[in-house]
C-alpha cells in the first residue's frame, strides 16, 4: 500500500510543486492550504508521514505539529520554513517534528529525508514494546526487566501473540488456532499450560509486564502490574 502524505503549505505553488513530486515518488497526497484545515485532514485519514510549513495561516505549523504528534505518535514529520533560525529548528523539534528543511531547498532532498523516515517505521514495526517488555521480531529475541528472556519457541510465539493484541482480551480459543492451528483436537488447557510457563519466566526476570487472567475468556498481556 502506497505511504499516505498530509502537506500543509499556504503557498498555492509550493503546494502544488510538492503535491506533483510526492506523486510521482509514490506517495498518495493530501494537500491544505492552512494548520486548521491539515488538522480536520488528520482526524478524518490516517497518514503515515506530514510535511508542514512553519508559517500557516489559522494555527502555526508549530502547533500544527504538536497536535500531530500527540494524535499520531509514530507519523513522520517534516516541517519547512523560509527561516534558519536556529531557535526555530528547535522549536520544531521540541513540538514533535523528526526533521527540518530550511526553503529554499531541493525537492530530491526532502524525498530523502521521507525515505530516511519511511525506513526508520519500518525498523521500528519490526519491534514490539508493552511495558518493560520488547520484542525483536527480526533477531527473534526478547528481553524484560532489563535482562534476556529466554523461551523456547512455542513460548515465545504466545507472548508474541499475546503482545501484538496487548489493547484486548485474546479468547483461549483464539489463541489455540493462532500457535497450534487447530481448536478441535487439541485441548484448550495447553494455552493454559504455556501461560504458566510464560510467566514464570516473566517472574524470574523481574518484568513489570504481567499476563492477567479474564475469567472464563481468556489472557491478556499488560504493561504494569
Amino acid at each position: 500500500m502506497e505511504p499516505r502524505v498530509l502537506v500543509v503549505e499556504d503557498e498555492p505553488e509550493m503546494a502544488a510543486l510538492l503535491a506533483r513530486g510526492l506523486s510521482e515518488e509514490g506517495y498518495l497526497v493530501d494537500t491544505a492550504v492552512n494548520g486548521i484545515d491539515g488538522m480536520t485532514l488528520a482526524a478524518g485519514e490516517t497518514f503515515d508521514l506530514a510535511v508542514l510549513d512553519v508559517m500557516l495561516p489559522g494555527m502555526s505549523g508549530f502547533e500544527l505539529c504538536r497536535r500531530l504528534r500527540d494524535a499520531s505518535p509514530r507519523m513522520g514529520i517534516v516541517m519547512l520554513t523560509a527561516r534558519d533560525a536556529i531557535d526555530d529548528r528547535v522549536r520544531g523539534l521540541d513540538a514533535g517534528a523528526d526533521d527540518y528543511l530550511t526553503k529554499p531547498f531541493a525537492f530530491a532532498e526532502l524525498a530523502a529525508r521521507l525515505r530516511a523516515l519511511r525506513r526508520r517505521e519500518t525498523v521500528a514495526a519490526a519491534r514490539l514494546v508493552v511495558g518493560d517488555l520488547t520484542i525483536d521480531l527480526t533477531r527473534h529475541e526478547m528481553a524484560a526487566g532489563g535482562r534476556e528472556l529466554r523461551l523456547s519457541r512455542t513460548e515465545f510465539d504466545v507472548l508474541r501473540l499475546l503482545a501484538e493484541n496487548a489493547d484486548r482480551v485474546l479468547p483461549r480459543g483464539e489463541i489455540l488456532e493462532a500457535i497450534w492451528g487447530s481448536g478441535t483436537f487439541i485441548d484448550t488447557n495447553i494455552v493454559d499450560q504455556y501461560v504458566s510457563y510464560v510467566r514464570r519466566k516473566l517472574d524470574a526476570v523481574g518484568a513489570l509486564s504481567r499476563i492477567v487472567t479474564s475469567r472464563g475468556v481468556g489472557f491478556q498481556l499488560v504493561a504494569s502490574p
